[in-house]
């Protein structure tokens, strides 16, 4: 397994995901959102399984802050601009990609 993990050190469902990994001593590589955001060719991979609105985090801080809730917006540009609007964490496995804190899903990769 080659396992990425995209989220913020301060995001409780990150945490829960770190944890999730270290119990089951399965090494994973962690890009924190607030120090290097995501390339377009990793967006490109990950909206290639999940669609892109549900990688922008409507209900978060940042897209409140930001008041995109009243404007129109290309998801895609916000997302490589302001990667703190992505839903976390984001879980990668090559080519399996899963939003948030997904365990069951977790369990079936090998």
């Amino acid at each position: 397994m080659n396992i990425q993990i995209f989220g913020t050190k301060k995001c409780r469902e990150t945490q829960k995901a770190e944890r999730y990994f270290k119990e089951r001593k399965i090494p994973f590589h962690f890009r924190d959102l607030t120090e290097k955001g995501i390339s377009k060719g990793e967006l490109d991979n990950i909206s290639s399984v999940i669609p892109l609105e549900e990688l922008i985090d409507t209900e978060g801080k940042q897209f409140e802050k930001r008041n995109l809730k009243f404007m129109k917006f290309d998801i895609e540009d916000e997302l490589l601009n302001d990667p703190l609007l992505l839903q976390t964490p984001i879980v990668r496995n090559g080519r399996q990609v899963t939003v948030g804190n997904k365990p069951e899903i977790w369990k079936t990769w090998n």
